[in-house]
């Protein structure tokens, strides 16, 4: 079986805490007629680089009735600046249009297989993956991206239409994982294509 969820899987649940101290879980977001859960952090550079595409993204899909979920599986043992405390503060300032939610365990990181921070998934109406991996192809540098591939995967899946590109490699940090030097990575992990 592959480590990160191949695409047609149904989305996992989850019940884990936001910033704003409530608990959510997969139903929480049955309204949504797209659900784009991605793993985030709030150090590192190709999440800092690409929030605010991110949040563009995000917005422009709203009204298409798409809902946005982040979710930090960092371990804050590596990088104090990714604690429940800093994803509070950081909410609160950058006001994000998201769900910023903590995989405190890791638990949700290795069901769904997260690679890197921003790592994209999205979930079609029945909750099934079309879309897999980054979100921008420059994320640490914006200005010189040139595909926007979640952007593409959402123009497409709100259409009715097949995903163009349903599968590319995730850009960014690796997941920080409890107790491992900071780059490393699970020994099944791999590139998706």
């Amino acid at each position: 079986m592959a480590f990160t969820l191949e695409l047609g899987s149904k989305a996992p649940d989850f019940s884990l805490c936001a910033t704003d101290g409530n608990s959510y879980s997969l139903n929480d977001f049955a309204d949504a007629k797209v659900l784009v859960i991605f793993f985030t952090c709030n150090h590192c550079p190709y999440v800092i680089g690409s929030d605010e595409v991110t949040r563009q993204t995000a917005e422009k899909y709203m009204p298409e009735g798409v809902k946005f979920v982040a979710i930090n599986s960092n371990s804050p043992n590596t990088y104090e600046e990714d604690s429940y405390e800093h994803m509070v503060e950081r909410m609160q300032e950058k006001k994000f249009p998201w769900t910023y939610l903590h995989d405190r365990t890791q638990e949700v990181a290795k069901t769904y297989g997260a690679l890197r921070t921003p790592h994209f998934f999205v979930f079609d109406q029945e909750r099934k993956l079309v879309y897999c991996g980054r979100g921008v192809d420059n994320p640490k540098d914006t200005d010189k991206m040139t595909d926007n591939d979640l952007d593409n995967a959402l123009a497409d899946v709100t259409a009715g239409r097949d995903v163009r590109k349903p599968l590319t490699n995730p850009i960014g940090c690796n997941v920080k994982w409890e107790g491992k030097d900071a780059h490393w990575m699970p020994a099944d992990a791999c590139d998706l294509i």
